[in-house]
């Protein structure tokens, strides 16, 4: 596999330098137009990573953006997010004529720096997303999210004052939050592709569950579950608690019990070697779950098939 070197920008300032910007009015927080934006000769030689945040809406481009193995064609009303310290790639092809358009909002985590935000902006699930895991914004939410964005870029560009921080800060609150609301929209309406991935993942966990291998495998983990999906974790929680109302480990947990139940009921096997079957290292860990998910003991279960 290609090992690219990672090319980290640490400030904003160096960001606007690297993308052929006049300097930010603001050290901590910029607004920038799309249209204004040079790449960097290198710029999909190599993978980046940024110490701050960035929220953006793109248009028009010719490109991808690879996180990992996973690639996003630029659309219409596309706001993806990126939070600090995230490994990205821009892969650009040359032969195509660009039409950017759009803007990218650039937030350091200092600026945020004893506000209310800062306390709650990690509980914003959607920056740990991955690329192919974008807001599709309709016309209408993508004038509501311009229409934020105009009003921090007013703020950004008026006379600094004891007022200025709070009221941008709330206007990125209020944008991160109409983001959540587009994102539960997105859940309910692209039911066929969801549909699919849970599809996907009932077929994963019962060829999982019957491997003869799951005492050197161990129970599936969540990051195991979601890179065999190829979704990233908080995307895969979110899905399921919208489709199901479980979190991703209730329903592997929920998936074990049925084997379980399986193995107790037509097998003659110990409990002991059910749950080494199963993959727990512990056959008491397996007891107290089953307990805690079916009210019964193990051995109360089987008694009652008998």
């Amino acid at each position: 596999m290609e090992q690219r070197a990672i090319k980290r920008i640490k400030t904003i300032t160096e960001f606007h330098r690297s993308r052929g910007l006049s300097p930010p009015e603001h050290p901590l927080i910029s607004v920038i137009d799309y249209k204004e934006v040079k790449r960097p000769a290198d710029i999909g030689e190599v993978n980046w990573m940024l110490d701050f945040y960035q929220i953006s809406l793109k248009t028009g481009m010719n490109g991808k953006l690879k996180y990992g193995q996973q690639e996003y064609d630029f659309d219409e009303g596309t706001l993806f997010f990126i939070s600090p310290n995230q490994i990205f790639r821009i892969e650009a092809d040359p032969n195509v004529q660009e039409n950017q358009s759009g803007w990218m909002l650039l937030i350091h985590p200092d600026f945020l720096w004893h506000t209310s935000l800062a306390k709650i902006i990690n509980q914003y699930d959607f920056f740990d997303y991955s690329v192919n895991e974008a807001l599709f914004l309709s016309k209408k939410e993508e004038l509501t999210i311009n229409g934020i964005i105009e009003n921090i870029e007013r703020e950004y560009h008026s006379v600094v004052d004891k007022f200025s921080q709070n009221i941008i800060i709330s206007h990125i609150e209020t944008l991160l939050n109409y983001s959540e609301r587009f994102y539960e929209r997105q859940f309910i309406t692209r039911k066929v592709t969801h549909h699919t991935i849970l599809n996907r993942l009932e077929v994963l966990l019962e060829d999982y569950f019957n491997d003869n291998d799951l005492v050197s495998k161990g129970l599936p983990t969540v990051q195991f579950v979601a890179d065999e999906l190829r979704i990233s974790p908080n995307y895969l929680s979110r899905l399921l608690r919208t489709i199901s109302g479980q979190s991703t480990q209730q329903f592997i947990h929920d998936k074990l019990i049925v084997k379980a139940k399986e193995k107790l009921s037509t097998t003659s096997l110990s409990v002991s070697e059910i749950a080494y079957e199963l993959g727990f290292e512990y056959p008491q860990s397996f007891t107290k779950l089953f307990k805690n998910k079916t009210s019964l003991s193990p051995l109360e279960f089987r008694a009652s098939f008998q």
